[in-house]
């Protein structure tokens, strides 16, 4: 079964699709833009994503997921004026409807748009999502809203090692182990300058700091 995303700060609203397309799809929803990003790991095939939300509004978290989910995402919005169609079509939009819409209307639109983009579902590349910053272990690439951040390959391999394991302590050994291997040369003090360079790198573009030391025993992934 297809799997929709809905977000939208008006549970009314929210309830009144959910309750419309759960007969057909599988139905995920989210009040905020923060939970949208956390649902958006689910791999939906569709998002129908309102715009004018408080806090992390539409058109950001369109242009933070864009890069990495290739289905379809549709605009939800009060909004008329031919620049915020504009905006939203440059954020990544595939579709733009205005409210108060009509619910069969709606419902064709995503039952055509989901017949075009059939191919790419098996095209996905595996991303988490912490905020503003997304992983893809595919692409092995970090970004924080569509902009990549460079890392070498072995302070990816940590980064991809502790976030994959969000909460849990890894110690130096364990790390060093785990990306340079038994018969790795260097000792467990290089993983403390790995840190030190992807904690600021990552402080460079955005205000979490997600690696927390955990005193005497290492570090763990906090975003």
């Amino acid at each position: 079964m297809e799997k929709l995303l809905i977000v939208d700060d008006e549970p009314g609203i929210v309830d009144m699709m959910k309750s419309y397309f759960s007969p057909h799809y599988e139905v995920l929803t989210a009040y905020s833009g923060t939970e949208a990003l956390e649902r958006a790991s689910s791999r939906p095939d569709l998002i129908l994503l309102d715009i004018n939300m408080p806090g992390m509004d539409g058109l950001t978290v369109c242009q933070s997921i864009r890069a990495h989910i290739p289905c379809p995402i549709l605009f939800l919005t009060a909004r008329v004026e031919s620049a915020d169609k504009i905006a939203g079509f440059q954020a990544g939009a595939d579709d733009y409807i205005v409210k108060p819409f009509d619910l069969d209307e709606l419902g064709a639109r995503v039952a055509a748009h989901l017949r075009r983009e059939h191919r790419r579902q098996d095209n996905g590349a595996a991303v988490q999502f912490f905020g503003e910053l997304a992983v893809d272990y595919t692409a092995r690439t970090v970004t924080v809203k569509g902009a990549e951040i460079s890392f070498s390959k072995k302070e990816f391999d940590i980064l991809e090692l502790l976030s994959l394991h969000p909460g849990q302590v890894f110690d130096r050994e364990r790390i060093y182990e785990a990306v340079w291997g038994i018969d790795g040369e260097g000792s467990s003090d290089t993983i403390m300058e790995h840190v030190r360079k992807i904690r600021a790198k990552l402080a460079a573009h955005t205000r979490q700091s997600c690696i927390e030391t955990v005193w005497g025993c290492g570090y763990k992934w906090v975003c």
